[in-house]
């Protein structure tokens, strides 16, 4: 088990007159080589999790086990835990910095103290893992897209050999294309690397397609956690807190009002296509 959430809750403002509960008792156990998507509207909670995940808040109470060591006891090494729990905040290509690609990427293991040829080694490894172009590598990061801007970045935190990999809302921003190519990377590189990946999103459409588990967060607590279909079954406890399912579903459940005999906890395009032409060869 590589990371567990033990009973945290988290104050912010706590020593001011208007303090704000952004989690309450949250406990969630993280296993290796899962696909995780956490889902919830603003405000819900979900940055605030993956910023405890690997160090930078520190939970009010409850305490956070990385591969079976509490994070909170003293002496504990959080630059270790943040070498090993690598995120990637929302618009990451706002923190590329140096005068090419290479050179960024090879940032991070520099400062974990490897030798020059380790960081070049590393940082082409990386940059390779997320397809970016090997033209561009010591391009300018400024003169990139926005897509391949978001792959640097995503690489720069890659070549610190994180075993999880925290991403938040990394699609956003970028057009269906961009998209697409970003996620069907990230999810290569789970199955290949057998890497734990948490992935935060508004897009139900990406978690269904990509993910093996969602967690939805809801006012700070764990409002559901299950599978992609278990989850959006619950479409109507969706709605009431501001969420919805895949645009697939509900076509489905609309199908199925009309008198077609289709599933209806289909939350897949393919799965769908695949669903009415069963129907309709009966």
């Amino acid at each position: 088990m590589s990371l567990i959430v033990d009973h945290i809750s988290y104050i912010y403002g706590k020593d001011t007159g208007t303090p704000i509960e952004a989690l309450k008792d949250v406990s969630l156990s993280i296993p290796d080589g899962q696909f995780i998507g956490i889902i919830g509207h603003t405000g819900s909670g979900k940055s605030t999790l993956m910023q405890h995940l690997n160090g930078l808040e520190k939970a009010s109470s409850g305490t956070i086990y990385f591969n079976g060591e509490d994070v909170y006891e003293k002496g504990y090494n959080l630059k270790n835990l943040r070498s090993k729990v690598g995120l990637v905040f929302q618009y990451p290509e706002h923190q590329l910095f140096a005068e090419t690609v290479f050179a960024d990427v090879c940032y991070g293991p520099k400062n974990l103290g490897l030798s020059k040829s380790d960081c070049e080694l590393r940082a082409y490894d990386a940059l390779r893992k997320v397809g970016f172009p090997e033209d561009l590598i010591f391009t300018s990061p400024f003169e990139l897209s926005g897509g391949q801007k978001r792959r640097a970045a995503i690489a720069g935190v890659l070549a610190m050999k994180p075993e999880v990999l925290i991403l938040d809302e990394p699609t956003a921003g970028l057009d269906p294309k961009g998209r697409d190519e970003i996620l069907t990377q990230i999810k290569k590189l789970q199955k290949e690397e057998n890497m734990t990946i948490l992935l935060v999103s508004h897009s139900m459409e990406d978690v269904a397609e990509y993910v093996d588990r969602i967690v939805v967060l809801n006012e700070g607590k764990i409002f559901l956690d299950n599978t992609p279909k278990e989850v959006f079954r619950h479409y109507k406890e969706l709605e009431e807190i501001g969420l919805s399912a895949p645009q697939v579903t509900y076509i489905m459940h609309d199908l199925a009002d009309a008198g077609l005999n289709v599933r209806c906890d289909v939350t897949t395009v393919s799965e769908a296509a695949d669903e009415i032409v069963r129907a309709l060869s009966r």
